[in-house]
């Protein structure tokens, strides 16, 4: 065979993702706060993009499309959802009929003439962090050196209110006597929340029993064994701490009144709500999804100010106004795809899930993307995009989209299974209602469970157990009788 070079022609296939393809994408992933971040920025750049509420005027001879604001879906439990490519009209909400969101949950709230409704963002104040109102106490107790010290002791304080320090190094470092340091802290530990600065739990359950003034022998031979509070150990506390069963009962009612965290009541920052994506509720015509476009504007392309622009200006101005046209449709379109493929997306949840906005968490089904992405005929990953950082408000309460995906538990006899939040549940509900007397193991619960035709193994049990912050029966025992 020769050997030379020469010249071949040959066929091949690619997906190529455009840029405006990306930019489609990740759209899909944005929730509703984080677009309307995202929009802000689009409208700032691209002059042609304006907003429903603008000063500017599209013109009625020339009317702009616009991103529908609110998509909105009735699905019925007994119809398939519609095909693509837009909502039908079995899919809208009779607004006549039934009273529903239009742009968000407050828009149904109307105050003597503001038809505005009701803004919740009034209500969210400004906290103090930690640090904040420590410091703003210093100079009631400090000044000068003493108050130098005691604002760097501050710092080091950690959120929950323990002090993270070794005040040797500190001294030396502040070129100042270890005693003096000492005798700030021990101030600065008086300090409101009470029993903050403390160097360990000892120590910051100490400073709030001298505040209560309940620091006597007993209570402090019984803060320096915590150890043995924990393990129930009271037999032993009678013993070190010289006192009978009530009393022991009384000192331990006291320690379980104390703050182990003091720190954490200050948040520092404005408490920041979570706002839904979508609204559920169930109408006359089965279930109506709507998105929650009142943290969205509405995006409308300015041909008028396009015109007036394109009009005398030279080539190149053109070309750059001829982008960011396409620019401002491709972006009107996108949210409109975006909205209706969200809507689809939640109105299939909403089929599958039916038991649960129905009758509860109990009535959960096994679901998982693939089985929505079948149904709507879209891929998996697109799906997964749609439920990523996305909430759902209904009757019931708000939800993460993700929340309505979980794996099954088989039934012990049939082919049916249900979900592993209807186990959780399920679980939940055992531990919370049994008796002090008669703590439930793993190995029972799992027996329990077996018998009402769930087929899961005690590994499993403790595995949901523990994501739900329970401890095992011995802890739980030991926290009864504390509790008692």
């Amino acid at each position: 065979m020769a050997l030379g070079p020469r010249l071949d022609l040959r066929q091949s296939q690619s997906l190529v993702m455009t840029p405006q393809l990306q930019q489609a994408i990740k759209l899909l992933a944005l929730s509703n706060l984080e677009l309307d971040a995202y929009l802000a920025e689009a409208l700032e750049g691209n002059p042609l993009l304006d907003t429903a509420s603008g000063d500017s005027d599209a013109g009625p001879e020339d009317p702009a499309p616009e991103a529908p604001a609110a998509e909105a879906a009735s699905l019925d439990a007994d119809q398939a959802l519609a095909a693509d490519g837009g909502a039908s009209d079995d899919l809208d909400v009779d607004l006549g009929a039934e009273s529903f969101h239009h742009d968000s949950a407050s828009d149904s709230v109307g105050l003597s003439g503001d038809s505005e409704g009701i803004d919740f963002d009034s209500f969210a104040e400004e906290s103090d962090s930690l640090y904040e109102h420590l410091l703003a106490q210093v100079g009631e107790r400090f000044s000068g050196l003493e108050a130098l010290i005691a604002e760097q002791l501050i710092a080091m304080i950690d959120e929950a209110g323990y002090l993270r320090a070794d005040l040797s190094e500190l001294a030396q470092r502040l070129g100042v006597p270890l005693a003096l340091v000492e005798n700030v802290l021990a101030g600065v530990q008086c300090f409101d929340p009470s029993g903050v600065g403390g160097r360990d739990l000892a120590e910051c359950i100490a400073i709030q029993a001298r505040e209560a003034d309940r620091y006597d022998p007993a209570m402090a031979t019984m803060i320096a064994h915590l150890d043995l509070v924990a393990k129930g150990a009271f037999p032993q506390l009678k013993r070190i701490c010289g006192v009978d069963d009530e009393d022991l009962a009384d000192m331990i009612r006291e320690l379980r009144g104390y703050d182990p965290k003091p720190g954490l009541r200050f948040g520092g920052g404005t408490t920041q709500a979570v706002v839904p994506d979508l609204y559920v509720r169930q109408t006359a015509k089965g279930w109506a999804v709507e998105i929650n476009s009142g943290t969205l504007p509405r995006l409308l392309v300015n041909r008028r100010y396009y015109s007036e622009l394109a009009q005398g200006a030279a080539a190149k101005s053109k070309a750059w106004l001829s982008e960011q046209l396409a620019g401002a449709n491709w972006l009107v379109r996108a949210l409109d795809q975006r909205q209706r493929t969200i809507v689809k997306v939640a109105s299939a949840i909403v089929k599958q899930q039916e038991g649960f906005f129905l009758h509860g968490v109990a009535h959960m089904r096994p679901l998982t993307l693939r089985q929505v992405a079948e149904e709507i005929g879209m891929h998996e990953s697109t799906v997964s995009r749609v439920t990523s950082n996305k909430y759902l408000s209904c009757a019931r309460g708000l939800f993460e989209l993700k929340y309505f995906f979980s794996s099954g538990i088989s039934a012990v006899e049939g082919d049916g299974a249900v979900s592993a939040e209807a186990v959780k549940s399920r679980i939940k509900a055992m531990i919370e209602g049994e008796d002090a007397k008669a703590i439930l193991s793993d190995e029972t619960i799992a027996q329990k469970l077996s018998a009402e035709g769930h087929d899961i193994a005690r590994r499993t049990v403790v595995k949901y157990r523990e994501a739900m912050g329970y401890g095992s029966s011995v802890q739980r025992r030991r926290q009864k009788a504390l509790a008692g």
